[in-house]
Parts: structure tokens; C-alpha cells; sequence
């Protein structure tokens, strides 16, 4: 895991770029403290940096960019973790290794395969991929979007990232002027949007190739994920749910450094603790968040985990002042705005505090499985969004604020109905906050982003589409991966590895989102394992008591109440138990990141 940078122009003088990638890196040091490079290539002005966050083969033979065979380099974020099983297949090939880490995997694999190399590796990556005989430069993201990878290319240049920070260092670099419409909308900015113009996430599961001769550009992809109905029977998707995630846990404790796992007391965590368990038996590292307030913390559920595998558990106690003392940090850690992460990055900084460099986490379980309310509620959403254009809009006007949401059915196929189930402002509330017309935001929610119809799909796969590709994609994995690297730490997914993913979406809807409690087969393949007092309760997620401490909060209070009308009467909703801490959350975001 790693942070990567770089720029090619033809038109700027080499030590000039140089600076610039050096800045870019230093940027984004805290996602690589163990070691900087830059590589130049001098005859394409194209200059490639890298900050390191030693995993695998902690020598200094594992420093980037790494050059093999004298045509290729590559700068890499990310985690192979079939390149054992690669590597042997390179070497039968007559492919020669110098390090025992997994970047030189995807060189020799791509001297030897090509482009068709990428569909091969298993694990989450973004990439540059320099052919210096070709010219051809290739950026490169894994099929589930776990790592992010931002860039901007014209007919001249080319400059790309691990976060959007890193694009401070440039100076051509405008704000997106539609972001703050877009966050207080969704919670996020959804991709293809970022906070700046002209800079765009690579789509996942895809490469970008660009030629450093003629500026000539395509887009492909290498790997995209579909539903089908091939595992009808409900004994073997037990066994295949369960015989997928148990070799994919395996495959994510692959480490040549301290790992752990996140266990927050809820299903997909304890899945992943205790079949890490299987693996590492008394040498594991679990970690918890537990609080004071009891209706949030979920500590006997940890324990009770805890108390049937043999492991080495910390668990922190996170106070308020705690909390109040980390906000000003927290807010400066987010690299894309977002209303949630906090959590994440208490839980990464205690990572870190214990000594580990990597841990495992249970996200995708939901999406994958039907855990969310989603699941249930997306039929009826669909049923109302069909009723008439005039009556959905007329909802906005309406005094009571669940009827309100109805107007985001307005917005066709999944874009009105995610923001039904899962928006934050309706457009009437967004154009008082930011001073603009309710027709210019209607505008850009209609415009921003084009998503795909699926009309095609069950309805509830429907809602995991929605949850994987929209909630998942733009928030969770996105706040996962700056939070934890905020603190030079890993979070891996096993949920998400390539055969789980195969596995949850050949399983038929039938099977997959039956039983009285949500993810009643995924539970049911794991039941043996799982103490019932995780599974058989009311969900919680993983959340702190925010509106309790929010509403103590000097510093907080400061931002909302020094703005503008419109921010100081939401922050008194607030404070009155009328708006939830992450629209707060948004607002503030708003209120400390625009730019007037």
C-alpha cells in the first residue's frame, strides 16, 4: 500500500516536473512513510514518484518505481495477493525475479501478457506502467475501485494521483464549481466528479492508456462484475460462500509486516476475525472502538467473539474529549469531502498506536448479501417512482420531511432512487445553502453523474448494484483507504476479493436474500463459527454517538454559527434534534472547503 504520482508534458522543462512530482509525493506522504522515489524518464519528459508503505519484501529491493528488464517501470498502490501463484507461472515461462515482492510481479507479468495481465492479478491496486519502447503509458485500477486513482490528461500532458491533494502542487488546477451541489445531495461527491475541473477518477476495473509521442488515448476495460442465477441450491452456496471467503481471508493476511483485523461486533467482522482465527490461531490482532454511551457501543458483542477463538485483542475506549480533541485533524485528513470516516480513522490510529501496518475489515458483506434497509425498501421506492411528475414534484413543498424526499423521484432509474432512500438535502434546501436557484441544482443532479439503467436486474440485486456501485464505491471505500492511510495503515476487504464477489452474484435472489433476518445465508454458512448473540440482534453498524458530542462542540459550533443564515439555522435544527449529525457533517465540510 503506497501513494503514486506523476506527470508527463511536453512543453515544461524536466527539473521543473521533477519538482512538481516531488511535491505531489510529499503531499501525500502519510499513505507512504517508509520511502520516497522518483523515476525520470528523460526523452518523453515524463517523470514517475512514489511514497512506500512497506507490506511485502521490506528491503530496499522493494523500492518504487521499479524498472524491469530495462523497457518497463511502474509506480504501485496496492496489494497483489495472488502474485505467489503468478510468480511461479512467470518462472515456468522463463520470466527471471530479482525481490520477493508482488510489484515485480505485475512488470514481469505484463512483459510477458501484456495488457491481458491486468484481468490476472487478484487484489487491489492502482498503477502507473511505463513502456519506455512503446511510449505508452498506463494507468491501471482494480475491478472493485478499492484503491483511487485520479488524473487529468490534454493533447501535451498528463498528471495523475493517489488523492486529489496531491493536484495542489499544480497550478493549473481549478475548482469544480458542481461539487458542493453534489455533496450536500449524496453525502459524497459520486464519481466521475471530483472538487477540481478536468480531474477524474479512473473507472474501476478498467486502463487508461495514453502515448507519450502523439498524446493519443483509449479506455478499456479488463474486468467488470455481473448477477446471474447459476447457484440455485441453497446447501451450495453455504459451501461456496463459505469456501471462497475462507481462502479469501487467507489470501488477505499475506504480509511481510504486522496485520490485524477491525472488529467491530457485528456479522461481517466476526466472519473475518474468525476465520483469520483459523489461520493465525494465537497470533492474531483484533482491534474495537468501544464508548461510554452505551447504545452505541457494541462491546459485549466483541466479546463474545473474543471469548470462543484465542486471540490478542485491543479494545479503545473512545471518550468525547477525545473526539472534540481529533475533529480539526479528522476534517484535514479527508482528501474528497465525505459525511462519515471519523470512525475509521479512530480505529486506524489505534492500528497504527499497536504496532500494525495493515488490517483487515468486513465492508462489502452488506452490499453483497442484503444487510442494508435498502434491500426492503427499493420496491416500494420503485413503486412510487412511477407515480406522476407533477405529483413528485409537488412533494418538495410539503411541511412534513419524509414526504419531501418523494421529489428525488423525479430523478430517473437509480439515481432518483438512491437519493430517495440514501440523499441528504432535497434541492430546494441545497439552493437556499449555497445561494443559487433550485432549477441550476436540479440541473446538475439531473446531469451529474450518468449512471447505467438496470432495469434488467431483480429488484434486490438492484439495490445491491446500487449499494456496491454508489454507496460502497463513493463513500465507504473511498473514507477506508484516506482515513487508514492518514495513519500509514492498510485496510484490506476480503469481502471483496474476486471469487467472494463471483460467488455472492451467481447465487440466486431466491436463496441469497431469504430469511427472516438480512443475510440470513451468509449467516447461516458461518452459524457454527458465529456466537448467536452477533447475529440473532438488531443491527447497529459501526457509529459513535455524533449528534450526543457534535452538539458539545465548541469548535464546530464556531464554524456553523460565523456563516451565513441559512448555515446558522441548520446548525439550530441540529442542536434541536431536527437534522442528523452526517448532514452536519456536509455543511460543515461545505463551510470549511469551499472555495468563494
Amino acid at each position: 500500500m503506497c501513494r503514486i504520482a506523476g506527470i508527463a508534458n511536453k512543453n515544461l522543462p524536466l527539473p521543473a516536473i521533477e519538482q512538481m512530482v516531488t511535491k505531489m509525493c510529499n503531499l501525500q506522504q502519510h499513505g507512504g512513510p517508509d520511502d520516497a522515489g522518483i523515476h525520470t524518464c528523460a526523452e518523453n519528459n515524463l517523470v514517475l514518484g512514489h511514497r512506500r508503505l512497506a507490506l511485502l519484501d521490506l528491503s530496499a529491493s522493494g523500492h518504487q518505481p521499479m524498472t524491469y528488464c530495462n523497457r518497463y517501470v511502474i509506480s504501485f498502490n496496492g496489494e497483489i495477493y495472488n502474485f505467489p501463484e503468478l510468480k511461479n507461472e512467470l518462472i515456468k515461462t522463463g520470466m527471471a525475479f530479482r525481490t520477493q515482492c508482488d510489484t515485480e510481479v505485475i512488470l514481469a507479468a505484463f512483459a510477458r501478457w501484456n495488457t491481458q495481465s491486468f484481468a490476472k492479478l487478484k487484489g487491489m491496486f492502482a498503477f502507473a506502467l511505463f513502456d519506455t519502447v512503446e511510449k505508452d503509458l498506463y494507468l491501471v485500477r482494480d475491478s472493485s475501485g478499492i484503491k483511487p486513482l485520479y488524473y487529468s490528461a490534454t493533447e501535451t500532458s498528463i498528471e495523475f494521483a493517489s488523492e486529489i491533494r496531491a493536484f495542489a502542487a499544480l497550478e493549473n488546477k481549478n475548482e469544480n464549481k458542481i461539487w458542493p451541489v453534489l455533496q450536500l445531495a449524496y453525502g459524497h461527491i459520486p464519481e466521475p466528479s471530483t472538487t477540481l475541473q478536468d480531474v477524474k477518477p479512473l473507472h474501476k476495473g478498467c486502463f487508461y492508456k495514453y502515448n507519450l509521442s502523439t498524446g493519443a488515448e483509449s479506455y478499456q476495460s479488463f474486468n467488470h462484475y455481473s448477477y446471474s442465477d447459476c447457484i440455485t441450491d441453497t446447501l451450495c452456496a453455504k459451501a461456496s460462500i463459505k469456501n471462497s471467503l475462507h481462502l479469501a481471508v487467507g489470501r488477505h493476511l499475506l504480509s511481510d509486516a504486522p496485520i490485524g483485523v477491525f472488529l467491530s461486533g457485528g456479522v461481517d467482522s466476526g466472519i473475518v476475525t474468525t476465520v483469520a482465527s483459523d489461520y493465525q490461531s494465537k497470533h492474531l490482532k483484533t482491534l474495537s472502538l468501544y464508548f461510554n454511551e452505551a447504545q452505541f457501543s457494541e462491546k459485549e458483542y466483541q466479546d463474545s467473539i473474543i471469548a470462543q477463538i484465542q486471540c490478542k485483542h485491543y479494545q479503545h475506549l473512545l471518550t468525547e474529549n477525545e473526539f472534540g480533541e481529533s475533529f480539526p485533524a479528522i476534517l484535514n485528513a479527508m482528501d474528497m469531502p465525505s459525511c462519515d470516516g471519523v470512525n475509521t480513522w479512530f480505529i486506524s490510529k489505534y492500528a497504527k498506536q499497536q504496532g500494525l501496518k495493515a488490517v483487515l475489515s468486513g465492508i462489502g458483506g452488506d452490499e453483497l448479501f442484503g444487510g442494508y434497509p435498502s434491500f426492503n425498501r427499493l420496491s416500494i421506492a420503485t413503486r412510487l417512482q412511477r407515480l406522476p411528475s407533477r405529483i413528485l414534484l409537488e412533494a418538495k413543498q410539503s411541511a412534513d420531511k419524509r414526504a419531501n424526499r418523494l421529489s428525488y423521484l423525479y430523478l430517473e432509474g437509480i439515481k432518483g432512487l438512491y437519493l430517495f432512500l440514501r440523499g441528504q438535502f432535497i434541492p430546494r434546501q441545497i439552493a437556499a445553502q449555497l445561494g443559487m436557484s433550485e432549477k441550476q441544482v436540479w440541473s446538475i443532479l439531473e446531469e451529474h453523474p450518468v449512471l447505467p439503467s438496470l432495469s434488467k436486474l431483480l429488484c434486490k440485486n438492484k439495490a445491491s448494484w446500487m449499494e456496491l456501485n454508489m454507496y460502497m464505491q463513493n463513500q465507504l471505500l473511498r473514507d477506508a483507504d484516506v482515513m487508514s492511510m492518514a495513519h500509514g495503515v492498510e485496510i484490506r476487504v476480503p469481502f471483496l476479493d474476486d471469487e467472494v464477489i463471483k460467488t455472492a452474484l451467481s447465487i440466486s435472489s431466491d436463496i441469497k436474500y431469504k430469511g427472516i433476518i438480512p443475510k440470513q445465508v451468509l449467516i447461516d454458512a458461518f452459524k457454527n463459527q458465529l456466537p448467536e448473540t452477533v447475529w440473532n440482534r438488531k443491527k447497529m453498524g459501526f457509529s459513535l454517538p455524533f449528534n450526543e458530542w457534535m452538539r458539545e462542540s465548541i469548535f464546530i459550533k464556531d464554524i456553523m454559527e460565523n456563516k451565513n443564515a441559512t448555515a446558522r439555522n441548520n446548525y439550530k435544527k441540529f442542536r434541536e434534534g431536527k437534522l442528523h449529525w452526517s448532514h452536519l457533517m456536509s455543511l460543515i465540510i461545505l463551510q470549511t472547503r469551499r472555495v468563494n
